[in-house]
């Protein structure tokens, strides 16, 4: 654990060093501020970063991470990072991408106790009783978690949409929409879920906020 410690630190020595010979005013310039165009809501996993995923420098990509790309109406972490983006940084997308092979939806489908987290997973199973139906079936097990992921990923962006910040910045003529992805961790690639909204019109009427 020291000499991965310390490998980290040297590291980061040799990033700061190979930036500036691309870029002698890298560093100067970032520090500037930032106006990135897009927001990332994404899974904690340590194998999908948001920015190498889609080829995106710093400053590029607001992120927000947890476990299994949730978008939580009581989550403050999450809320106050969706209003920063959208009322201060003016982004104009936000991408729910969840991953095939995720950890938080997995257990979300068994009833193994895991600790404190099983609150957290708690609002997963939610998403799971609402398309059981469909759900239960799929007989091929994997074939049945990787459609669990994708309509994980396609409800987050729904409630999104849902939220007062969102709505209100729609009511404003802002220039917003929301997308739903899942990522291959086998494959690299992106899967558009095709659900893209930019109205809450798009909503359900009694989601339909009046602002």
């Amino acid at each position: 654990m020291v000499d991965f410690y310390k490998q980290i630190l040297e590291n980061n020595k040799e990033w700061v060093v190979k930036s500036l010979e691309k870029d002698p005013n890298y560093f100067a310039d970032l520090a500037k501020g930032q106006t990135p165009p897009l927001l990332w809501i994404g899974c904690s996993d340590s194998r999908v970063p948001a920015n190498e995923i889609i080829g995106a420098k710093p400053g590029e990509v607001f992120v927000h991470r947890n476990i299994a790309n949730m978008v939580v109406h009581s989550d403050m972490n999450m809320l106050s990072v969706l209003d920063y983006a959208v009322n201060v940084l003016k982004v104009k997308h936000v991408i729910v991408c969840g991953h095939y092979g995720c950890g938080g939806i997995k257990a979300a489908m068994g009833n193994q106790s895991i600790g404190i987290i099983d609150n957290w997973i708690r609002h997963i199973k939610d998403v799971y009783r609402m398309h059981n139906v469909y759900l239960d079936s799929i007989k091929d097990e994997t074939e049945r978690f990787n459609a669990f992921v994708e309509i994980s990923a396609k409800e987050q962006v729904f409630d999104l949409a849902k939220t007062s910040i969102v709505q209100n910045a729609w009511k404003n003529g802002q220039d917003l929409t929301l997308h739903g992805w899942v990522y291959g961790l086998n494959s690299g690639f992106v899967t558009d879920l095709n659900v893209n909204i930019s109205s809450n019109t798009e909503l359900d009427e009694v989601y339909q906020l009046s602002l």
